[in-house]
């Protein structure tokens, strides 16, 4: 990520901006007794900037690293790649609508969905604001338009058997986000990018009821710490019952763990 993105993410999440590397990724949850989905973004085509290569996490500790991968659909050999790196024990792929500028319903991705979907893995999608490109300015070219999750609405209708996971509370399109979990079956909400003292009453609402099955824990590490997030989920309004959901049980059925 080029600096100035990196510094302004740090300031809007108050952390150190600094980039820790995977053997750092894996120490620190390993002395926490915790086990972290870790992928990087491939958006390369649009920053000219290499991604962190995905063999550095497919080969990471897998008693502490569950490794997500990336490709940018707009790579002409963006399929090959996925094919790719579902062979070399990938667990599941990320993808970032606002670094990567598409629709997920683009049509252009659906293949890699396909693909995805053939091996059982789950696809991770940033949805709603994005903390990268905040205070820049124009936002670093960044736009928020690609990370509505109503487009993720198209995506789980037309590949039911697809694991599809919107990433961090959806502002300022909560209740599109949660509309389409609650009507897809495939689709799950995590919680990551946001501290839980800050989220939307009607996602901790609906978290607590009928889509306590369909909720993930997640910190979005290093700009978030979990030792953060999991402090401030303690004192949020959650119901106890639902808690050992969100932090262990509902991630272990999705993985597959």
């Amino acid at each position: 990520m080029p600096s100035e993105l990196r510094a302004a993410a740090a300031r809007y999440f108050h952390g150190d901006g600094l980039l820790p590397t995977i053997d750092d990724v894996v120490a620190y949850y390993r002395e926490r007794n915790m086990r972290a989905v870790v992928f990087t973004v491939d958006w390369e085509l649009s920053s000219g900037i290499p991604p962190i290569p995905d063999d550095e996490i497919l080969s990471a500790d897998p008693d502490v690293v569950i490794p997500f991968a990336t490709v940018d659909p707009a790579r002409p050999d963006a399929l090959e790649r996925v094919q790719a790196r579902i062979a070399a024990g990938a667990r599941g792929f990320k993808f970032h609508p606002n670094l990567q500028a598409f629709f997920p319903n683009d049509r252009v991705a659906y293949p890699l969905y396909e693909a995805i979907a053939a091996a059982g893995l789950p696809a991770l999608f940033h949805t709603g604001h994005s903390g990268i490109g905040t205070g820049v300015r124009g936002g670093g070219g960044l736009r928020l338009k690609y990370s509505n999750p109503i487009c993720l609405d198209d995506v789980a209708a037309d590949f039911p058997e697809l694991k599809i996971v919107m990433a961090h509370p959806s502002f300022p399109w909560q209740d599109e986000a949660i509309s389409v979990c609650l009507h897809k079956e495939n689709v799950w909400i995590d919680l990551s990018g946001w501290s839980p003292k800050y989220f939307p009453p009607q996602l901790v609402q609906y978290a607590n009821t009928q889509l306590r099955d369909r909720v993930l824990f997640g910190s979005d590490f290093p700009l978030i710490t979990p030792d953060r997030w999991l402090a401030d989920f303690e004192q949020a309004p959650f119901r106890d019952e639902v808690r050992p959901l969100i932090l262990e049980e509902n991630a272990v059925r999705l993985l597959g763990l």
